[in-house]
């Protein structure tokens, strides 16, 4: 009798080492916050940086395609690379739609921000070293110099908002959504910005990322219109959060069902 009430403590401990085993850990804080939010930084200075290199030394005569393939290819990369740990937004609006479709802890929201704005400031004062000066002055920078008058405006703002739509639908539905999300992810995502700036940059000049325009206009302080590429590219990821939340995304993020 005594033998068998010592064994049932040793049965309890061995069971609770099991389950504790069983137990997946939780990430450590650094992983939790400080990678993440590294990532973005890092992913947005490389790839703010090639856009921004793109756009100085443009000498060819190849019009929009060399900054479409660079944008494009460096966004698809970064993605690739980086995504695994951070989510791979590098892009104020995309974080937002994100967040807004539940792919994000609010907690994170605006530490993913400032990590990407920090990181367009590297990334265009990185360009700004390495650029020919007289380049560099003439293309402002990289900066997003496409307005010319207030008649623009209403054109440009139109133009931000579809092509940013396009831009960040095709992260939420390629990268988060369960039931369309695909491997092909970040190539889908680099490719879609290539076709957006084909199409639309003679237009507005293709921003849809607000960290694009930010580093650039603070580095070579060229600040006109600049709130348009902030309102624009916003305003789509409201509309693709309210789009995904209820109607196409599936049962994880869709408010309709629950």
């Amino acid at each position: 009798m005594a033998t068998a009430e010592r064994s049932q403590p040793r049965e309890k401990e061995v069971m609770m080492d099991i389950d504790s085993r069983s137990q997946p850990s939780q990430p450590h804080w650094f992983e939790r916050y400080v990678q993440p939010c590294t990532a973005e930084l890092l992913g947005s200075a490389l790839f703010i940086f090639i856009g921004c290199l793109s756009v100085v030394e443009d000498t060819g005569g190849t019009g929009r395609l060399q900054p479409a393939l660079a944008h494009g290819l460096a966004l698809g990369l970064s993605i690739a690379i980086l995504g695994g740990i951070s989510g791979g937004h590098f892009n104020p609006a995309v974080s937002l739609a994100v967040w807004l479709i539940g792919g994000l802890n609010i907690t994170m929201l605006i530490p993913y921000w400032v990590s990407q704005l920090c990181g367009g400031v590297i990334g265009a004062g990185l360009a700004k070293v390495v650029a020919v000066s007289e380049r560099y002055m003439n293309t402002s920078g990289g900066a997003f110099s496409s307005i010319a008058a207030d008649e623009q405006i209403p054109s440009v703002i139109t133009g931000e908002i579809v092509m940013t739509t396009f831009l960040v639908l095709a992260v939420c539905m390629g990268a988060i959504n369960e039931k369309t999300k695909t491997p092909l992810a970040p190539f889908c995502i680099g490719f879609t910005v290539t076709v957006d700036i084909l199409a639309g940059g003679g237009v507005s000049g293709a921003c849809m990322n607000p960290a694009r325009a930010f580093g650039p206009a603070l580095v070579a302080n060229y600040w006109d219109y600049h709130w348009v590429y902030w309102a624009g590219p916003m305003t789509a990821a409201l509309l693709v959060g309210v789009l995904v939340r209820f109607l196409i995304g599936d049962k994880t993020v869709r408010l309709l069902l629950k």
